[in-house]
């Protein structure tokens, strides 16, 4: 058995929680990133006129580690957490970061605090990788200097009490990107400008927000920070990606299980607002909710049910063989799955 740190971790819930140590590295003017290495997890000191802070240059990646079946410590995938993070780099004019430097920061940061995973089926070690623009920048420009860190922090299932069907609020006042934007890159831009509409929406009951495209309000975008599925008949349709949409690491698993393994027609198109009313199931993605139901969507203050309220037997199917494959319950015959 894996040792593991003295933590309730019945209480544990989806949050930080101070581990070790975290990964630190830096670039400097050539683009060239340094050795880099572990640190002690702690604050840092930023200058006050950073292009993070005054312009947003910044990205960052989410991915888990899980306690396995077979008693060894997991990732899911990171092979695309290490191609997105190279692109939102990319996007947002800072230095690429290499696929095997990104994969051995992130080995580290994990062996290092593997003490720190939860128990098998009792959470995951939340892995969270950031890059920022660190040189002082007065002027609208990429900076100079940049910082990659990894931390994480354990936590617990993000529903405590079970899956609760998420009650929506199709937004008529607010898009989350705009067409040609940095909606596609993980720019924390992007998260910034939803903390509004999920206020207010929290505050009518709601929990969370659909978004629609900018350039045209009749189709579906996403939610604020998961991809959205609408299964009607043996088809299941998500939005295509525009630019606007985050190409998530769950939402391309879904689509290769939902056709490899159930045997359903995928299809990656323009996504009517008024087709998901009448979907059969509805449903959420994204590495920290999985694959979460969508109970309800209002728009223009009409409620509309999906599925009498309940999580479909597609969605629930979908959910358990992704789950089963994260924790080496089910054969990965996909090599989805890489050991630390």
């Amino acid at each position: 058995m894996l040792q593991k740190q003295k933590i309730d971790w019945e209480s544990l819930g989806f949050g930080i929680y101070p581990t070790r140590s975290m990964w630190k590295s830096t670039s400097n003017s050539n683009g060239q990133w340094d050795e880099g290495g572990l640190i002690p997890y702690g604050n840092i000191e930023i200058s006050p006129a950073a292009g993070v802070l005054n312009y947003g240059q910044g990205i960052f990646e989410g991915m888990k580690a899980h306690h396995s079946s077979k008693d060894r410590v997991v990732l899911f995938r990171p092979d695309m957490n290490a191609k997105r993070i190279s692109r939102s780099c990319k996007r947002l004019c800072m230095p690429e970061i290499p696929e095997d430097y990104f994969m051995n920061a992130i080995l580290e940061v994990v062996r290092d605090n593997i003490d720190f995973v939860p128990p098998y089926k009792m959470g995951g070690l939340y892995i969270r990788p950031v890059v920022w623009g660190t040189a002082p920048t007065l002027g609208v420009a990429p900076a100079s200097e940049y910082t990659f860190i990894i931390y994480a922090a354990p936590v617990g299932p993000y529903f405590k009490n079970g899956i609760k069907p998420l009650n929506l609020i199709a937004s008529q006042s607010y898009h989350r990107a705009a067409p040609k934007g940095i909606g596609n890159a993980k720019a924390i831009g992007n998260y910034s400008s939803t903390l509004l509409p999920v206020k207010e929406a929290k505050a009518s009951g709601f929990d969370e927000v659909l978004y629609l495209r900018a350039d045209n309000e009749q189709l579906v975008e996403e939610v604020g920070s998961a991809n959205i599925f609408m299964l009607k008949g043996n088809q299941l349709v998500t939005p295509r990606l525009t630019g606007s949409i985050l190409d998530g690491v769950t939402r391309d698993s879904v689509l290769k299980l939902a056709q490899d393994k159930l045997g359903l027609t995928i299809k990656e198109s323009d996504l009517l607002l008024k087709d998901l009313f009448k979907a059969d199931e509805v449903f959420c993605t994204g590495t920290a909710v999985v694959i979460t139901p969508v109970g309800c969507i209002t728009y223009n203050k009409k409620p509309y049910k999906i599925n009498d309220g309940n999580m479909g037997k597609v969605s629930s199917q979908i959910r358990k063989l992704l789950i089963s494959i994260q924790l080496e319950e089910e054969e990965d015959t996909l090599d989805w799955i890489h050991l630390i």
